[in-house]
């Protein structure tokens, strides 16, 4: 059995979503937590949880980020996490992965499918730790979790778009 520490430093949790039907809105979430349980030499056999802050979302925008904590979007007062649980890790190829997950945004569940890649293990030359990292992307309908609102444009479209690509990427400490 492998120990999976997340070293934060060196993580981050980001999304993009179509705005105004011309460009993209970025964001990451700042305050997220990943438990892996299982063994290195086994990525099949991994079990996975990430565990999100809504409220801890930042756009780069104050007005955006309280709006997107507020019962239209998120909640955060309400539903103060979003959860990630692994459900099944498939193989691919060398390097990549497809990790079905239940996701749960406010109080809706649904499975998705993520992508994986493994970037493999490396002794810090800092501490003689070693080290491994994956970076995970994904897409998902946040209309399905109940975060419909938006607002029409004069020319067409809407504001906001309803898929929301999500990267991850992760590093962690290994014995």
């Amino acid at each position: 059995m492998t120990t999976f520490k997340l070293d934060k430093v060196h993580s981050g949790v980001a999304f993009s979503v179509k705005h105004m039907m011309v460009s993209k809105a970025k964001g990451e979430f700042q305050s997220f937590d990943v438990e892996v349980e299982g063994d290195i030499n086994n990525l099949e056999g991994l079990q996975v949880k990430v565990t999100v802050d809504p409220s801890s979302i930042n756009t780069n925008n104050e007005d955006r980020d309280g709006h997107l904590r507020s019962a239209d979007f998120f909640d955060a007062e309400k539903f103060p996490t979003i959860t990630i649980q692994s459900q099944s890790i498939k193989k691919l190829s060398d390097d990549e992965y497809e990790m079905t997950a239940l996701v749960k945004i406010k109080d809706v569940e649904k499975t998705e499918k993520f992508q994986v890649e493994f970037n493999g293990t490396s002794k810090n030359p800092m501490d003689g730790s070693m080290v491994t990292g994956f970076d995970v992307e994904g897409k998902i309908n946040r209309e399905a979790y109940g975060l419909t609102w938006n607002a029409a444009l004069e020319t067409g479209g809407v504001l906001v778009g309803k898929d929301v690509k999500l990267q991850g990427n992760f590093e962690f400490v290994i014995e």
